[in-house]
């Protein structure tokens, strides 16, 4: 899972069988969009003149035999770099994450009135393209970047429409955490004009949270209301924002400990003297007390506000109105396919049976005498399963999923011939934002590599951090899964630069449940009971398939889908908890896990037994990972390219 998971092929701002079923499916898109679906991408000549992969690079050649068709693509590669460069107005957060520190004094601007006016640039952006551009006389790259851009606006357009049905502030995804670990997380110190940076951004962040309270009053008031649970997180989480030193109480404030060691970092480094680092802890107090403060407890006041009209009973947005069009929007937007709902919950039903075939065989190898209940119950419950809850604990936990991706980290160049610049750590979630079973996380790495990729857990609770899952989760997030994909794509240099930060969560987040299994191949999982663990998480995103749909389209209440997750997986009852929540909160995002993990698995099964001996795994990952994130249509236009491409070298 990664941080920014909102928006199908949003540029980022702030993770069976082989009948073919999900190449079936179109997604819901207008225009050139479809049209994208119809393109024979040759995505591959991103990558070409890679030492082995002579397909490509012939590609690559024929390509260049178009000399029309190749400066018309650098002219439109112009103009995409500078418009762009216009679109990464509106956001500095989005250069923040790249490491491009230009506006680190500056805030997005996320009131309602703010999205419309990038709305309408991206509406105008388009209609210049259409007029400045024959998309028939570009290379293939060309027409992929066309239409790419084109269907920003398309997909911008549909989730425009369905503002007012969206959860804004909420327990598990709400700007006053993600807010706070952006600056906390990616907003770098190392020289003075990067202090005063950070303490403008406390005042932006605070007015960014009050545009986000503003659209959460009238989406609430429109009915869309999240349950009791998410307004106690909330309170809790703004009031220890808003609490400890500068404001009293108990302690520190998080803010308040990283601005006085990012101050002090400045001093160490001889950057400024005592009496500058005084007027900077002085600026920062007075930020953090006439701004960020007052904006916490204005959330918390609401919250304690709004809790007494939300449901008890938590259940899904099919109730809310207009929740039902908006949920099948969601499930477009996570698995840019049109399956339904209810061919959506079969897959997962499909799926869970198929997974607890293979863990009855692991239950059999390790000798364990009973039920694959009584099985689950037994990994679930016993103590040789967890590191202890103590602070050793979670530094052994730390310490093992560090030692994983480094051993991981050393079979990489057999599988991949594109490697990332950039390294991943393993670090605890801050304080101000753990929970007990949340979901483990990544962080992306800068663009220029010199600020790591970060794999974060939540371990407060070491009960809801089973060891034999440690494993498979830090390669999902790490290497060979989400850090590699997304600082593949960051460091990209021969696409358009909107490219490189483009999101498709089922091309993401099944890139990332395909790594786990391809882990495998690649020498993980010697003990049993972590391959164990790696079923185990593949079944929770099965499980997500039945449980998704089922309380946004069924109906079912929180109660009834802790109830099938418990009894179709051995995961801890803190995870469960968390996890159901997480799916109540962001509809329809957790469908995209499974769907893209079996595009990927099909795509490979196709490759492999049309190529034969010439089946490269490594061209076949690269052509997945070298050109930025795509719908799953298009990838599987890019990856029938490069079949062709290998048939004819």
């Amino acid at each position: 899972m990664t941080v920014n998971m909102i928006g199908r092929g949003k540029i980022m701002d702030v993770p069976v069988s082989s009948d073919g079923w999900v190449g079936q499916g179109r997604s819901r898109r207008t225009g050139a969009a479809q049209r994208a679906m119809r393109l024979a991408t040759a995505a591959t000549l991103s990558i070409a003149g890679i030492h082995g992969l002579p397909a490509i690079a012939a590609i690559a050649q024929a390509a260049a035999s178009n000399p029309q068709a190749e400066a018309e693509t650098a002219r439109i590669n112009a103009w995409f770099d500078a418009k762009y460069e216009e679109q990464l107005g509106f956001s500095p957060m989005t250069r923040s994450y790249g490491g491009d520190r230009k506006d680190n004094d500056k805030f997005d601007d996320m009131s309602e009135a703010g999205m419309a006016r990038v709305l309408e640039w991206k509406r105008k952006s388009v209609e210049e393209l259409k007029s400045k551009f024959d998309r028939s006389k570009l290379t293939a790259e060309g027409k992929l970047s066309y239409d790419l851009w084109i269907e920003q606006y398309d997909m911008a357009a549909a989730a425009h429409k369905f503002r007012r049905s969206e959860y804004v502030i909420t327990s598990h995804f709400g700007p006053q955490t993600m807010l706070t670990r952006f600056l906390l997380s990616v907003h770098t110190v190392s020289e003075p004009s990067d202090m005063d940076g950070y303490i403008a951004r406390i005042s932006g962040i605070s007015r960014a949270l009050l545009q986000n309270l503003e659209r959460a009053k009238i989406n609430a008031a429109a009915g869309a209301r999240p349950p009791q649970f998410s307004f106690d997180g909330v309170i809790e989480q703004s009031t220890a924002l808003s609490s400890g030193a500068p404001f009293g109480g108990e302690g520190d404030n998080a803010v308040w400990t990283d601005a006085q060691a990012e101050i002090a970092g400045l001093v160490k480094a001889g950057k400024i003297d005592q009496a500058k680092a005084d007027r900077y802890k002085a600026a920062v107090r007075k930020a953090l007390i006439e701004d960020w403060g007052p904006a916490h407890r204005q959330i918390v006041a609401w919250a304690q506000a709004e809790r007494p009209k939300a449901d008890v009973v938590a259940t899904g947005v099919g109730k809310n109105p207009n929740g039902k069009a908006y949920y099948a929007e969601m499930l477009a937007n996570s698995t840019t396919t049109d399956l339904t709902a209810e061919q959506i919950h079969q897959i997962g039903l499909d799926e869970v049976a198929r997974i607890k075939g293979e863990m009855e065989a692991i239950k059999q190898k390790v000798g364990f005498e009973g039920s694959l209940q009584d099985f689950f119950k037994y990994v679930r419950d016993d103590d040789r399963f967890y590191y202890p809850n103590t602070d050793e604990g979670r530094q052994a936990y730390i310490d093992a999923a560090t030692a994983h991706l480094a051993r991981m980290k050393t079979r990489l160049p057999e599988f991949f011939n594109i490697l990332p610049k950039a390294d991943v750590i393993v670090k605890r979630v801050e304080p101000y934002r753990e929970q007990a079973g949340a979901p483990q996380h990544y962080l992306m790495a800068s663009a220029d590599g010199t600020r790591p990729g970060v794999f974060y857990a939540h371990l407060i609770d070491m009960k809801a951090m089973p060891i034999p899952q440690m494993e498979v989760i830090a390669y999902h997030e790490g290497n060979p899964g989400h850090h590699m994909q997304f600082s593949i794509a960051r460091e990209l240099t021969n696409v358009p630069k909107f490219r490189t930060a483009l999101y498709y969560n089922a091309t993401q987040e099944g890139w990332g449940l395909y790594t786990e299994k391809l882990a495998k191949e690649m020498g993980g999982y010697q003990d049993p009971y972590s391959d164990f663990g790696r079923l185990t998480t593949e079944i929770w995103r099965a499980i997500r398939l039945v449980v998704d749909t089922g309380l946004h389209s069924k109906g079912w209440t929180e109660q009834q889908a802790v109830d099938y997750f418990r009894e179709n997986s051995p995961a801890a009852e803190g995870q469960i908890r968390a996890e159901v929540r997480r799916y109540i909160l962001s509809p329809g995002q957790a469908t995209g896990y499974k769907i893209g993990m079996i595009k990927i698995e099909e795509l490979r099964r196709r490759a492999e037994t049309t190529l034969g001996p010439r089946f490269d795994i490594k061209g076949f990952h690269d052509t997945i990972l070298a050109s930025g994130q795509m719908s799953l249509p298009l990838l599987e236009r890019r990856v029938n390219e490069w079949i062709e491409s290998r048939k004819a070298s």
